[in-house]
């Protein structure tokens, strides 16, 4: 036996427990070998409870709150966490899941962040794009593909002019453009359908819009991944006018059932598009225009047929085990041995 399946570890994940879904979790959780243990955030496990890695995601929804007293306890907790982790040799490994928080914090919120950060012994990389300071610590682990989580789901007929939008509906998403430039192809035989759960005043926007454009549906909840299966199978489009965009899910999802994309180039986005090979990543450069849009449709309905992306080594199960390696990689970095793991369960 190798000293990788004879090793267990305890993992505490900055994330709640795993509901099923196509959320990251699950797939993370899915993926890891026999010989990690997860647990799942709360502040007390985290303070008290018993674990030998760390592994943060999205770090600032550890300590954002609607109310300041709250924010402010959160952040107090974290240097409390970050001070054990340094006496009792807790290593923090970190996915970098984007290059800033999509919504900016205040300067307290950006110290406790900077101090996290500070404390953190390997970073994880979802793309080799993502720059990482000092390069030492970087990790690159792909994000995964979701298509054996979609396997035996029923796939609809595409639908002929059928533009999608899928995925939470955030400001920075660019979903208003969206509506805008689609609104301007007077085209009837195009239709734009909005999927997602919507935040910010934004999905009386998208009501208002279908409202007035009758070829506008929309589904503004969260849908099961038997309903995500049909409505992405029937887009001949999927399109995701991010403001900005690094890793995204909704992307790998949108690969993962075969179906072509529209999305800013960005150096993760190009490097993704090289990867999967022609015809399924589509690259704008600037604002989304109806001619970009226009042009794009046209273009999938002339591309030659690949029966499918090349997403090759995203199997969750391969990702597992090199995030294991990666904790054990984080263990030694602290000088950790493995009878110390075992010695605190």
């Amino acid at each position: 036996m190798t000293k990788i399946s004879a090793t267990s570890i305890t993992v505490l994940q900055s994330l709640s427990a795993p509901d099923g879904t196509t959320r990251y979790v699950n797939q993370v959780v899915e993926g890891a070998p026999d010989a990690v243990t997860m647990r799942f955030f709360s502040w007390r496990t985290a303070l008290l409870g018993h674990y030998d890695i760390f592994h943060v995601h999205w770090p600032e929804l550890l300590i954002r709150a609607p109310r300041p007293l709250k924010a402010r306890l959160r952040r107090g907790a974290l240097y409390a966490l970050l001070l054990r982790a340094r006496l009792q040799r807790i290593p923090i490994v970190r996915t970098a899941h984007n290059l800033t928080p999509h919504e900016a914090g205040h300067d307290a919120e950006t110290r406790a962040l900077d101090a996290l950060d500070a404390h953190t012994a390997l970073v994880i990389r979802l793309n080799p794009t993502t720059p990482v300071e000092p390069e030492s610590r970087a990790v690159t682990i792909l994000h995964g593909h979701y298509r054996d989580r979609f396997s035996g789901m029923r796939r609809p007929d595409t639908v002929p002019g059928r533009i999608l939008y899928f995925g939470l509906i955030r400001p920075y998403k660019g979903v208003e453009t969206l509506l805008q430039v689609f609104q301007a192809l007077p085209s009837l035989d195009l239709s734009l359908r909005i999927v997602g759960r919507p935040s910010s005043g934004l999905g009386e926007i998208i009501t208002t819009e279908a409202a007035r454009d009758a070829r506008i549906s929309s589904a503004l909840r969260f849908v099961s991944d038997d309903e995500l299966v049909v409505e992405v199978g029937e887009a001949e489009l999927v399109v995701l006018p991010y403001r900005e965009m690094h890793n995204s899910g909704v992307l790998l999802v949108t690969l993962s059932l075969d179906r072509p994309a529209l999305v800013p180039s960005t150096p993760s986005n190009r490097a993704l598009a090289d990867e999967v090979g022609a015809d399924w990543i589509y690259l704008y450069e600037g604002e989304l225009t109806p001619e970009i849009l226009r042009d794009t449709l046209e273009r999938t309905r002339a591309a030659c047929s690949h029966p499918q992306p090349r997403l090759s080594g995203r199997d969750w199960k391969t990702l597992g085990l090199q995030s294991y390696r990666t904790y054990l990689q984080a263990l030694q970095l602290t000088g950790r041995t493995v009878r110390d793991v075992r010695s605190i369960r």
